[in-house]
């Protein structure tokens, strides 16, 4: 996938898709029949396009072809990245890792809203929301002034449980419908790259929540990460199934990185936005750091 996708609000119809969509849908395809391996010819009369052309937009866009992000789905492939990359994580934070691999990570800032915010439930507060097409399919976002406040997926929840959930984080803050009012900040959310300007996060949760959200952030792409390990460095080893729980409650998908959160053994462990997502966005970090090495 490009660079800098080009973002704008999710549309009904379209006379001809954007290839961010045509590749959308192939990532989609592969990811849901990833066991059978399916093969270039099978993908390409899936989407409709042929298999020459479409191997070009697909090598273009994620940066390798159909048949090398399918390795990236598998089990197989994460089992490698807890094993590779998780064991040099702890330098790699310490040291401030940096690469081309990284992709929004380097753009983020955050901050915590103040307790008496969090206790009024974003009392005041004026919010947007809308609809994005993005890499992993539709998104929903919600922001304001002070940065994104929710990223949701509605691929599998759907659109009107993925709002529910975002508008139930902040229950007393005015909410409204205007994509253009957001645009900017998700566009740079999925698009990010040298020279552009950070995405504003703004956080609501209790302490220990944020704490773990903190230490998802520091999470480079490409690499992964256990619940046990964020337990251990928030200072709460025991707190484990906790750490789980905080983690499934992030309200920023993939600019708070907790699809990068693993089971010891491998495993993916669950997605609140479903498994397909966080295989698909495992894979595409995968993907980019492979071509930015």
């Amino acid at each position: 996938m490009s660079a800098t996708p080009i973002l704008e609000p999710a549309m009904e119809e379209r006379a001809e898709p954007p290839t961010y969509q045509i590749v959308e849908a192939a990532i989609r395809y592969l990811e849901a029949h990833a066991e059978r391996q399916p093969s270039l010819e099978e993908l390409s009369a899936h989407i409709g396009y042929s298999p020459s052309h479409l191997q070009r937009l697909f090598s273009a866009w994620v940066g390798v072809s159909p048949k090398k992000y399918l390795s990236f789905l598998t089990l197989d492939h994460a089992k490698r990245l807890l094993r590779d990359r998780h064991s040099v994580l702890e330098t790699s934070i310490e040291t401030g890792l940096s690469s081309g691999g990284r992709l929004h990570d380097l753009f983020v800032t955050w901050e915590a809203m103040s307790p008496g915010v969090y206790a009024s439930g974003g009392d005041g507060l004026a919010l947007s929301y809308g609809r994005f097409d993005s890499p992993f399919g539709e998104a929903l976002a919600v922001g304001g002034e002070r940065g994104l406040t929710g990223l949701a997926f509605t691929a599998e929840t759907g659109r009107d449980a993925a709002l529910a959930d975002l508008a139930a984080r902040w229950p007393n803050a005015a909410l409204r419908e205007d994509p253009a009012a957001i645009a900017s900040l998700v566009e740079n959310a999925f698009g990010a790259s040298d020279g552009e300007a950070r995405t504003k996060l703004a956080l609501i949760g209790a302490p220990f929540q944020i704490k773990v959200w903190e230490a998802l952030l520091n999470v480079p792409s490409g690499h992964v990460t256990t619940y046990s390990d964020i337990a251990r460095r928030i200072g709460s080893p025991k707190a484990v199934r906790a750490v789980g729980t905080a983690v499934g409650r992030n309200p920023i998908s993939w600019l708070i990185p907790c699809h990068r959160a693993l089971r010891k053994s491998g495993a993916l462990g669950g997605y609140h936005w479903g498994l397909r997502v966080k295989r698909a966005m495992l894979a595409y970090e995968s993907a980019r750091l492979e071509r930015a090495d």
